[in-house]
């Protein structure tokens, strides 16, 4: 993020580099640099001489070139914007002539979605010396919370940890998605708002009750009610709540239980850093290991090894999902 937020800082400073090189497995940061680039390089006026968008599919790196190296008409310089650039990865090396020497006039930018290249490549070395490299990495999943709160601070907005967990349960680590999602609701919304579970569940429709954050919660506090209550919502929702999801999640949950239970330093701090979670929820995590010991955490990762591949269809194929929930639920309380 922070790599990110510095290019588009020195591009607004009129420090312009000749190639931006946008890769990696996270297109989120790809497309909001490419993004800018493209609505805030050139004036409108310009736009329609000298700024042109290309696909990786419809191009071949010699046409590329061969537009790189025109000259602008009536403007300092021109943009060239090559999307889906991925599809370009069988010949990208033929860009080394021009990387070597870049037209100066002009600012080339590719979107290489989901791959990287080779740090050991000539090519990217020539381009980090003449222009720009940026690499989006995918986040792992006990990173996005923070994400989101970084991203709605910066925004001059606040949201609780629980109202952040939701999103990243019910969308997944799409960060895209989830910016679309906390648009919405910076649009009903005044800055300065603190973003709770019932206003992710009034403007969003993620059930605040039930889901799968407070499942894990009920299930380690062993509220055998409260489990099956949300066990029996899930049953009549299968869509918004598919099985696989809620099985992975447990299963990192107790593997979670698991690590806890070897640590030698079980300060709050220490905690949260080795389970990588928010300090915010490293009581309910205490809550539990002392309701599963380390032998009945390791059958519940046992139970839940069985559920999933029952859930595939492996033994179980007539078996309706929410019964097959019911059923692990008894096994991991009892």
């Amino acid at each position: 993020m922070e790599e990110a937020v510095q290019i588009v800082q020195a591009i607004k400073r009129g420090e312009v580099k000749p190639i931006y090189f946008l890769m990696g497995e996270e297109p989120y940061y790809i497309d909001k640099i490419a993004g800018f680039i493209e609505a805030s390089l050139l004036s409108e006026e310009e736009k329609g001489f000298n700024q042109m968008v290309l696909y990786g599919r419809d191009a071949s790196i010699d046409e590329i070139i061969s537009n790189a190296k025109r000259y602008p008409m009536m403007a300092e310089r021109q943009v060239v914007i090559i999307k889906e650039a991925q599809d370009l990865s069988r010949s990208i090396d033929k860009l080394e002539p021009y990387a070597e020497n870049p037209q100066a006039t002009t600012t080339l930018v590719f979107c290489y979605k989901y791959k990287k290249i080779d740090k050991r490549k000539k090519l990217y070395k020539l381009i980090s010396k003449t222009g720009v490299m940026f690499e989006g990495k995918r986040l792992y999943e006990n990173q996005v919370a923070g994400w989101i709160q970084k991203t709605l601070k910066s925004r001059n907005y606040q949201i609780s940890p629980k109202a952040a967990q939701m999103l990243v349960e019910f969308l997944g680590m799409d960060l895209s998605k989830i910016d679309n999602e906390l648009q919405k609701l910076q649009l009903i919304l005044p800055a300065g708002s603190l973003i709770t579970p019932e206003l992710i569940e009034e403007n969003i429709g993620i059930s605040k009750d039930f889901n799968n954050f407070e499942l894990r919660k009920a299930v380690g506090l062993k509220d055998v009610l409260k489990t099956h209550q949300i066990i029996n919502y899930f049953s009549q929702n299968p869509r918004d709540n598919p099985m696989v999801v809620t099985v992975s999640l447990l299963f990192s949950y107790f593997s979670q239980i698991l690590q806890y239970h070897g640590l030698t330093d079980k300060s709050k701090a220490n905690v949260a850093k080795q389970l990588k979670v928010s300090p915010y929820f490293v009581s309910d995590y205490i809550v539990a290991a002392n309701n599963y010991p380390m032998k009945k955490a390791s059958h519940a990762i046992g139970y839940l090894r069985e559920a999933d591949v029952k859930g595939k269809g492996v033994g179980a194929a007539n078996i309706q999902q929410g019964d097959l929930l019911k059923e692990l639920m008894v096994k991991i309380m009892r």
